[in-house]
């Protein structure tokens, strides 16, 4: 059997197990017998069992495992460790210490694993509750029987997804930011995604928020004290003047925030890079020169990349999408030219396209080269009216391919010519056939996508976030009808900061926070 075919049975078990565990403990198929020994292990009825959830599940993911961790948070946890782990009534283990235990049915009393247990009572939690954490052997058939015997205590039910870090959130052991900081480390799959994402669990870019949202909420007082207070001589003078200062100064800080050419939202999703050209300039090969496998068909007759084929790479640490597309051409078949429709969508969207061009097909007189190469890129690319180039550095880098089928002395007086056009894109010459100058151009690559996400710990903390931008961008909206209305109708001004506060407010989680709360919960996985 196939290492692949066991891996997908594997996973096939796994997602029956914990189904099938769900089920059951969603069923409530308790018996009173259950209910009988957890009464009696905490004294009583009830005990120290409360009407509140307490939620459980595997936090260590799916799959077998040496080690796996299953979390307990919630005012039953107590329970659960004097039930399953042998924990005598009063003697919960020290906090944060591991104790070695074994780990039983409550039902039967049967032993179903030898393991770690930690207690960890709140507030001093992760979720600002009692928990408690059972450390067990990774096996199919162990994960799945502590989590049954889990569901057959009272007031236990599995978490749904992202529910720990909701509760930590309802118990101010988070902020919103953090939050997202926390999923964005969880999902982060390069270097720089995962320093990014630290960066902001930390809490800087929260407090970055919270310092505005405090300079708001005095200018809002100051306003408001004005307006009512104004008549009776008891606000000094110079009070507006100093709310005028401090929104002015305060809406270029968020301005100046959002102009960062959306690097960390780039960072936090993957570069866009597109490779684009002419048919049969090897566009494929480069692609699969990039992955390290065969993931685009390569082959001499023209146009056999009809639709756009994608993979994710880890270029020096930062995230990118390639993408592979179909040649530039003029074609009668239908097919095709849907293709080379899609492939110009791409290109337009791409943060960085790299075009490819068959060295072969440049004009033998090498002085013509550059001309020809500036008309092969308008071909290619969209024009840009708002770049100050026509053809950004870091937006687009010309590859030259199969430069081993160019005489040596033909390429050197090629390379001298090309050196000497500053209109021309960074450019590199390249043979996907031989390896030749994949060095350079590997370095060249990550120099543009760096460029395109920019250092994550250097400078303030990045705008990460969609909604994040749109709630700043009200933000500014606000702070200009203040001034707009300053000096016409002081309660609209206010109004304006008001409702500037209140945009700073649902990107920390302090004001109007419900309603995205679901959004940002649900991508979380299940245990965290």
């Amino acid at each position: 059997m196939s290492a692949a075919l066991r891996v997908l049975m594997l996973r096939s078990v796994s997602a029956r197990l914990w189904s099938s565990a769900l089920h059951t403990l969603k069923k409530g198929r308790l018996s009173s017998a259950m209910r009988s020994l957890s009464a009696s292990a905490d004294g009583g009825p009830g005990g120290a069992l409360c009407d509140a959830e307490t939620i459980f599940a595997l936090s260590s993911g799916h799959g077998r495992c040496g080690v796996a961790v299953v979390r307990v948070s919630g005012p039953a946890s107590s329970a659960a460790l004097r039930n399953m782990a042998g924990v005598t009534h009063g003697g919960l283990p020290p906090p944060r210490t591991a104790l070695l235990r074994s780990i039983t049915d409550p039902r039967s009393r049967e032993v179903l694993d030898r393991g770690l247990v930690l207690w960890f009572p709140g507030p001093h939690s992760f979720t600002g509750e009692d928990c408690a954490e059972f450390h067990i052997h990774g096996g199919l058939a162990v994960i799945t029987a502590v989590l049954q015997a889990l569901g057959s205590l009272p007031s236990m039910r599995p978490a749904e997804a992202g529910e720990f870090t909701r509760r930590a959130f309802s118990a101010g052991k988070l902020g919103l930011t953090e939050v997202e900081g926390l999923g964005d480390l969880i999902h982060a799959e390069t270097e720089a995604q995962r320093r990014q994402a630290l960066r902001q669990m930390s809490g800087e870019l929260g407090r970055l928020y919270q310092d505005w949202s405090h300079r708001l909420k005095r200018c809002l007082a100051h306003v408001e004290a004005f307006i009512d207070f104004s008549e009776d001589e008891l606000i000094e003078d110079g009070v507006l003047d100093q709310v005028d200062g401090s929104v002015c100064v305060l809406q270029a800080e968020v301005e100046r925030h959002l102009k960062d050419e959306r690097r960390g939202e780039r960072l936090r999703s993957g570069v866009q890079v597109v490779i684009a050209g002419a048919t049969n300039a090897g566009k494929s090969s480069l692609l699969n020169m990039l992955c390290q496998r065969p993931a685009a068909i390569v082959s001499p007759i023209a146009g056999t990349t009809r639709d756009v084929v994608e993979t994710s790479l880890d270029i020096g640490g930062f995230p990118v999408l390639l993408s592979d597309t179909a040649g530039l051409r003029e074609s009668p078949d239908l097919v095709e030219r849907e293709g080379v429709r899609r492939a110009r969508e791409r290109v337009e969207q791409a943060d960085l396209a790299l075009v490819v061009v068959d060295s072969v097909e440049l004009p033998l007189d090498v002085q013509q080269a550059p001309a020809f190469l500036l008309s092969y890129l308008r071909g290619v690319l969209p024009p840009r009216e708002d770049a100050h180039a026509e053809f950004p550095p870091e937006r687009c880098l010309l590859v030259l391919n199969k430069s081993d089928l160019i005489p040596e002395e033909c390429r050197r007086r090629l390379e001298v010519e090309l050196s000497r056009c500053s209109a021309l894109p960074p450019w590199c010459l390249i043979s996907c056939q031989t390896n030749a100058g994949v060095h350079h151009f590997l370095t060249a690559l990550h120099g543009n996508v760096k460029t395109l996400c920019g250092d994550p710990l250097s400078g303030g903390p990045s705008l990460t976030q969609a909604r994040h931008r749109a709630h700043l961008q009200q933000c500014c909206a606000a702070l200009a009808q203040y001034q707009r209305f300053r000096d016409g109708d002081l309660a609209l001004a206010a109004e304006g900061v008001r409702l500037a506060l209140t945009s700073l407010g649902r990107i920390t989680g302090h004001v109007g926070a419900e309603e995205i709360l679901d959004i940002i919960f649900k991508d979380f996985c299940i245990g965290k």
